[in-house]
């Protein structure tokens, strides 16, 4: 475990961590045991074929017999809009006389196929979408010199782009890469399970809520001792003391973390072998990791799935059963949901955590959902549309209970459900929310309720109708908060933020 989240492949974080003094001792390290494969490039596998076949001075039709399928499937291929079954690419490899391994190759067959496959990706992106350009047809008519200026044009936009982006960038591509990596794993990582699995057998818990004592327990097993002051340094939730085996939370009385989630993610580190972070990468994806530790100790794995499983055979699946049955919060339950609902229960699905203004703070999919997007992927600060579930859901009077919708997207028909929760910073929305073709195991598919969202059409929801547009604007002139927080640079140092010497002075003072 100590290498494997070190081995995702994250953007590089441009202020080098050059504090080595939270070093803790080396342990040895393990292979990441994934057993994971790379992802099949629809594009880079299209231009490949339609090389070989060329080279082989084949038309589509030719091969189209050689293989037994259409032409026109074929085309589709050949363009990286169609993904082929795995009897396809074997038919096709032995066309070729080349095998599987070379069709998958990641190594562009030639200059020119290297450019086309650049500039197709580009086309499909969030940047160019954004510019309301036409579609250029990448095909082999298309003039070399033409194809070389296209993508160049598209290089220095973004480097541009990237130029102009707010100093809080490096940890945006972290964050969209982390979270391409968790759609990609279906948010499920069984290293993580396994591990929480042997600790929560060495303490003789199995099901039902994890209580403060049994989480006592786990930190006693591992080796560590608890104590509880009221001074901990502001910038953190907890400290672990490695030299004594301590770990220090606070006393306050207000806090709106759960401490057992806070004492187990500390404990997270420890298990899953976490050394100084080297980069913000690094940090970022050693804290989803601790925090979905947590999570599989509080709820954990075999019965957490066997409650989901009677829950969807009685047609009654909800969120807020889940966070009952393990007392839990609401955001922790939907997040639980995430991880184990494709894995166990064969159904895609999408959580957001959305703020009263609209801005979109946390976010996960593998439903295809569209969630607005900048040029490089993130979609943390942008505007979700205010006809989706996690905004309608503000408006409701009735905040006991959940509130469920039905939205018509251009990618399809989505059904939410969604509560509210406040925290010091305001109030925020909380929802899940699944394909049409998975609503009929949920609780509240019988709502009345329907929007419908055309978004990311600026028509939707971004301009003002045309009658409030032509009175008045021109006429109004708001003052804005100034949210400095923009402007500030990314923290400095292994852990984002913390400052060392406030730490290590409260150690110090614990040992006197």
């Amino acid at each position: 475990m100590a290498n494997f989240w070190k081995s995702c492949p994250f953007f590089t974080y441009s202020g080098h961590v050059t504090a080595t003094t939270w070093n803790r001792a080396k342990t040895p390290e393990n292979g990441n045991g994934s057993g994971e494969t790379p992802e099949m490039d629809a594009i880079a596998l299209g231009r490949r074929i339609r090389f070989l076949r060329k080279s082989k001075q084949m038309t589509l039709d030719d091969i189209s017999a050689v293989v037994d399928t259409a032409p026109s499937q074929l085309s589709l291929i050949e363009n990286g809009k169609r993904e082929p079954k795995l009897s396809l690419l074997k038919a096709l490899a032995g066309a070729f006389d080349v095998g599987v391994d070379d069709l998958l190759g990641t190594e562009p067959p030639s200059r020119r196929a290297a450019l086309e496959i650049e500039l197709e990706r580009a086309q499909r992106g969030p940047l160019y979408e954004s510019l309301g350009l036409p579609t250029v047809r990448v095909g082999t008519r298309l003039p070399m010199d033409v194809l070389e200026s296209l993508v160049g044009l598209q290089h220095e936009l973004e480097r541009r782009l990237n130029e102009q982006a707010a100093t809080p960038e490096e940890a945006r591509r972290a964050n969209t890469a982390l979270r391409h990596e968790m759609r990609r794993r279906n948010n499920y990582y069984k290293e993580i399970e396994q591990e929480a699995s042997k600790v929560l057998s060495a303490v003789g818990h199995d099901s039902g809520p994890l209580s403060h004592h049994r989480a006592a327990d786990i930190a006693e097993h591992l080796g560590f001792s608890l104590r509880f002051v009221g001074n901990l340094p502001h910038s953190t939730r907890s400290v672990t003391d490695l030299k004594n085996m301590r770990i220090y939370l606070t006393q306050a009385n207000r806090t709106e973390h759960d401490p057992r989630s806070v004492l187990l993610q500390a404990l997270g580190h420890h298990v899953l072998g976490h050394k100084t972070p080297t980069d913000y990468s690094d940090f970022l994806s050693q804290r989803v990791a601790t925090n979905y530790f947590a999570a599989a100790l509080m709820m954990p794995e075999k019965s957490t799935v066997e409650y989901l499983r009677r829950a969807k055979n009685n047609r009654e699946l909800a969120i807020e059963d889940l966070r009952d049955a393990f007392a839990v919060s609401y955001e922790s339950a939907a997040h639980r949901f995430t991880n184990l609902a494709t894995e166990h229960l064969g159904m895609t699905c999408h959580f957001q955590k959305v703020h009263e203004s609209g801005i979109l703070h946390k976010a996960y999919e593998n439903d295809r959902v569209n969630f607005p997007a900048d040029h490089t992927g993130a979609i943390e600060g942008q505007s979700i549309c205010r006809y989706w579930t996690s905004r309608v859901v503000f408006e409701q009077m009735d905040k006991f209970r959940s509130f469920e919708q039905y939205t018509d997207t251009v990618n399809g028909t989505y059904w939410c459900t969604a509560r509210t929760e406040r925290h010091s910073s305001g109030l925020y929305s909380l929802s899940i929310g699944v394909p049409f073709e998975h609503v009929k195991w949920f609780r509240g598919r019988d709502t009345k309720e329907r929007c419908q969202s055309t978004c990311p059409d600026e028509n939707c929801c971004r301009r003002p109708p045309a009658n409030l547009s032509d009175q008045w604007f021109g006429n109004a002139w708001p003052a804005t908060r100034a949210n400095t927080h923009l402007l500030a640079a990314m923290p400095t140092g292994a852990f984002p933020g913390v400052d060392e010497t406030e730490v290590y002075s409260f150690l110090q003072r614990q040992e006197d």
